[in-house]
């Protein structure tokens, strides 16, 4: 029997979840809160590098890497409105096993990053209301529940919250930026980089918060099944972008030079914006915590809903355990999923877990850069797919706009430290074995397409998921070695004060390389254990090309 390419599939089902509508204001005001929900953050970001450089990332990274986000989702999500969003994107670029990693690595990230959203909402408000431990823990569980009730309930109170909190953090904002316009007295942008710091130290250390401060674009997508209107969520993509940009340049700017005093900026006690809130009145602290609160459980709230879906999204497509895909009889929204955020919270709220949050950069980096490509193939491989929006460039152009997010994505593997390095590796590794385990297990794509997703009756994977999970290993091995042997020793030669403080022992950063290398090594035996057995016994389906 002949096989279809990738081309020639119909991955398109009709949703199972319940359908709403859902305006232009109220998806915008949902995709704020994803991507964005207030300028927070930015904090850490001046005293790190300086207040001119923290500027001029603010500006420049729209243009290099949420710009590319948003226009890609805008294209894709216009061209493929389902649920799952950017997983269904690069499960139809790519094919079934890199719409599983992209799907796995950030479905792992928001649960580790979803309880800090709590952790953190907490202890803002400890800041103004005094809290033992058996209170605070009790405020999280409170918030975890509230949350999982209203998604459990749907898309329609998701909005309602959203709205709300979404104009709070705006309106705040808003007065923050002409509050600190109106006294002006400092330069906002002096000097340019802390004087102890090279351009490229300043550079790094604000890339690797920036790109944080506008990542998130792809995330709406996945509620695309659930709104009626499917046209709201590109157009609203078209919007949020610039809305973002002005409700973190002007803020900042508008502090910097009324309050100053660059070296103090923290979240954790330091100058912040609600010092420029404050100079109105001795309420504008208290207030600002309020609002800071707030934007965390906005956070929470909307990454609930946006991970919940992609997972359901894998459990159709039978890869992953069915009982994700189960629908709560009355509002029709997958409320196991939900669940099982709800008590991963609920447990991990309880325990420093801060060191597991540093496999985030390296998860969320393999899905942006899958989205990249997925992209740039497919007007490739599908040039006349239907989009209602359509970038306008040609081919050759939507790779040249994509291509320096995928060097961003590439570079900030590194830029956040040999720790960050080591445990986005050890996480990394989950995706190819969970996804062996659940193909084998649930039947994956093909129990829906044989043809179009054919498996291999000896590994009962997909025809050349081997030599896919080969590219893995040797990839991450070989920039293991890069990292190891010639980049931290040399990026972070002076960062040992640091490594001490946060891990304690006698010459942490030491140990950390080597685990790299260990564990570099342990990847690319591994991957080249895999191709051999990919040439002997997988064969790749015709067409798939390194794909």
């Amino acid at each position: 029997m002949e096989e279809r390419t990738m081309s020639e599939r119909t991955d398109a089902r009709p949703t199972r979840l319940k359908e709403h509508n859902i305006s232009l204001r109220s998806a915008v005001m949902i995709m704020y809160c994803l991507v964005a929900a207030g300028a927070f953050g930015i904090e850490e970001m001046i005293p790190e590098s300086g207040p001119g450089m923290t500027v001029i990332m603010l500006c420049v990274l729209p243009f290099l890497w949420a710009g590319p986000q948003a226009l890609v989702s805008a294209e894709l999500g216009s061209a493929m409105p389902e649920v799952g969003g950017f997983y269904k994107w690069v499960q139809r670029g790519l094919g079934e096993f890199w719409g599983f990693q992209a799907c796995w690595c950030r479905t792992l990230s928001c649960y580790l990053d979803n309880t800090l959203y709590i952790v953190l909402a907490v202890s803002y408000v400890g800041f103004v209301v005094p809290m033992g431990p058996v209170q605070s823990y009790l405020l999280k569980a409170a918030f975890i529940f509230i949350f999982s009730y209203i998604n459990i309930r749907g898309l329609r109170e998701i909005s309602w919250v959203s709205n709300v909190i979404s104009i709070t953090i705006l309106a705040t904002f808003a007065v923050i930026a002409v509050t600190g316009l109106t006294h002006w007295e400092y330069n906002p942008v002096s000097p340019l980089i802390p004087e102890d710091y090279t351009l490229f130290a300043s550079v790094g250390a604000s890339l690797s918060i920036g790109m944080w401060m506008y990542s998130g674009y792809t995330a709406m997508s996945n509620l695309a099944g659930e709104i009626k209107d499917k046209s709201v969520i590109y157009r609203g993509l078209l919007i949020v972008l610039p809305l973002t940009t002005l409700s973190y340049v002007l803020p900042t700017v508008a502090s910097l030079a009324s309050v100053g005093q660059w070296e103090e900026w923290s979240t954790t006690g330091g100058v912040s914006f609600g010092h420029t809130l404050a100079i109105l009145g001795s309420w504008g602290i208290p207030v600002f915590m309020i609002v800071a609160t707030l934007s965390n459980l906005s956070i929470f709230n909307t990454q609930m809903v946006a991970v919940t879906r992609g997972f359901f999204s894998m459990s159709e497509d039978n890869l992953a355990p069915k009982a994700i895909s189960r629908l709560h009889k009355r509002f029709r929204t997958p409320y196991v999923g939900i669940l099982s955020m709800t008590v991963f919270c609920l447990i991990a709220c309880t325990f420093d877990f801060s060191i597991l949050v540093t496999v985030d950069v390296m998860l969320l980096m393999v899905d942006y850069v899958l989205v990249f490509f997925s992209a740039a193939r497919l007007r490739y491989t599908e040039p006349d797919m239907e989009r209602p929006f359509r970038i306008p460039l040609g081919r050759r152009g939507v790779a040249l706009l994509v291509s320096p997010a995928i060097l961003i994505a590439l570079f900030a593997l590194f830029l956040n430290g040999a720790d960050y390095f080591l445990g986005g590796m050890a996480g990394l590794v989950s995706s190819p074995v969970v996804y062996v385990i659940w193909r084998r297990m649930y039947g994956g794509m093909s129990k829906i397409d044989p043809e179009a997703y054919p498996s291999n009756p000896r590994t009962k994977l997909g025809k050349g998921d081997l030599h896919r999970t080969a590219i893995i290993f040797l990839l991450f091995g070989a920039l293991g070695v890069i990292g190891a042997f010639a980049f931290f020793p040399w990026y972070e030669a002076d960062w040992g004060e640091y490594y001490m403080e946060v891990y304690g022992g006698t010459d942490p950063f030491a140990f950390i390389i080597l685990a790299i290398k260990c564990l570099s090594v342990v990847y690319l035996i591994t991957g080249i254990v895999l191709k051999y057995f990919a040439v002997k016994i997988d064969p790749k389906s015709p067409g798939a090309g390194i794909w």
